[in-house]
């Protein structure tokens, strides 16, 4: 399967001016609008990647396809301003069968693909939930097929930019070309009455100005989130913050570098933790808020790696062995360095244990038993408690409290998984 990207727009709404730019090489959550077509599609079973570009473009372009390693055959269409459909028609002799055609200046998530992919012509959306509805151009459907498209007409679909066709598609564009001496991809479509295959309610987006492209980074970090593994405290304080974080740091921070943002905070937490309890447990908090940007940076800007989440696993018991540590020295000679060690000891092995599980069965624990999100004790839950215990300086109760729950926690979970592994044998 091969797939035409239509790159050859001169960006200069997005540029904010009269200069020829790029589109397709803006980046939106920490990545290129290329670059995701390229690896998204890439990893739906595209083999050649057919990119049409201006000849003001084609150079950085080139380099940054050469760079990412897809492989690729570039095409220029010297003559982009007789429309987007001529683009398309630039490609006419390296595609056979059935093609996808996407328009360079869109983005799309997963869900979407995995859609679209199996769909015929063009792929509508009725719902619009992400896109600007008086913007975007609409289509009047009739038994299936195109009856009329354009952005004023009064349809209740909507044009997502992404095709499934085949070589017949360029009768029509050499058609209207003929007819009207340019060719727009709307005119083309509603030329070949193409079919229509429906995906709604997944994201989609057209990027024409700077204010889309900080919508789309906004909607991409924030459906970035997993569905699953997030304590209570994440869920209704601490994820909420970290998004809107990501949003801002997505195209300036590496995954790696907010994770030792974190950690360098959640270090100065441990060296106040030993001086003043409530300022340390406060930083603590604070940390914890950053250490979920990590995440959202990487999945959003399709930057994730092993080395990376294990990494983040390793900093994360660095900076909660120091902050227990720092509030045993805190309390002095009187403090009882059993419970102070009961209470590291809980706290790191309830992180091990499910980084283990994870290992060992290539599944999220939190998904595999539900019920351990309900008993609590994850990192964000621990993490807001000893803040609040910290405040109200009750640090040998803080101490208590953790080497109890968490190691109670520890016998539940390994219990719970004796037993799932005991009904699955």
């Amino acid at each position: 399967m091969k797939a035409v990207i239509l790159a050859a727009g001169q960006g200069r709404r997005l540029s904010g001016g009269g200069v020829s730019f790029p589109k397709v090489l803006a980046k939106v959550a920490g990545r290129e609008l290329l670059y995701r077509h390229l690896k998204l599609l890439r990893e739906r079973g595209v083999e050649e990647f057919i990119v049409v570009v201006n000849p003001w473009t084609k150079a950085p372009i080139n380099d940054a396809l050469l760079r990412w390693g897809f492989p690729f055959r570039l095409v220029i269409n010297e003559r982009p301003e007789l429309g987007n459909g001529y683009s398309l028609l630039q490609a006419r002799d390296y595609v056979d069968g059935t093609f996808f055609v996407v328009m360079g200046d869109h983005v799309y998530e997963e869900a979407f693909l995995d859609e679209a992919i199996k769909g015929q012509g063009l792929i509508v959306d009725r719902r619009g939930e992400f896109i600007d509805r008086d913007e975007a151009t609409k289509v009047i459907l009739q038994d299936g097929r195109v009856r009329d498209i354009g952005k004023d007409v009064p349809g209740e679909w909507y044009d997502t930019g992404f095709f499934v066709l085949d070589r017949e598609i360029f009768d029509h564009a050499e058609a209207v070309l003929k007819e009207k001496g340019k060719v727009e991809m709307s005119d083309v479509v509603k030329r070949a009455e193409l079919r229509v295959t429906e995906v709604s309610g997944r994201l989609w987006l057209d990027v024409d100005t700077p204010q889309d492209l900080k919508r789309a980074t906004r909607f991409i970090v924030r459906r970035s989130v997993k569905p699953t593994g997030d304590g209570l405290i994440s869920r209704v304080i601490n994820r909420r913050l970290s998004l809107l974080l990501s949003e801002r740091l997505v195209n300036r921070l590496s995954p790696n570098q907010a994770s030792l943002l974190s950690t360098l905070v959640g270090l100065l937490a441990s060296l106040f933790a030993s001086i003043s309890p409530p300022l340390g447990g406060v930083l603590y908090q604070v940390s914890s808020i950053l250490d979920g940007t990590d995440g959202e940076i990487a999945r959003s800007s399709m930057k994730e790696s092993a080395f990376g989440g294990w990494m983040d696993s390793i900093l994360d018991r660095v900076v909660d062995f120091s902050f227990l540590l720092s509030l045993g020295l805190f309390l002095g000679p009187g403090v009882s360095w059993p419970v102070v060690a009961l209470a590291i000891f809980g706290s790191l092995m309830v992180s091990y244990t499910s980084e283990r599980y994870r290992a060992a069965t290539q599944r999220d624990l939190y998904e595999d038993i539900p019920l351990l999100l309900r008993i609590g004790g994850k990192r964000d839950e621990r993490i807001f408690l000893v803040m609040f215990l910290c405040i109200l300086e009750m640090i040998e109760e803080c101490l208590w409290a953790l080497a109890l729950w968490t190691n109670a926690r520890l016998l539940a979970v390994l219990f719970l998984v004796w037993r799932k592994g005991r009904k699955g044998a």
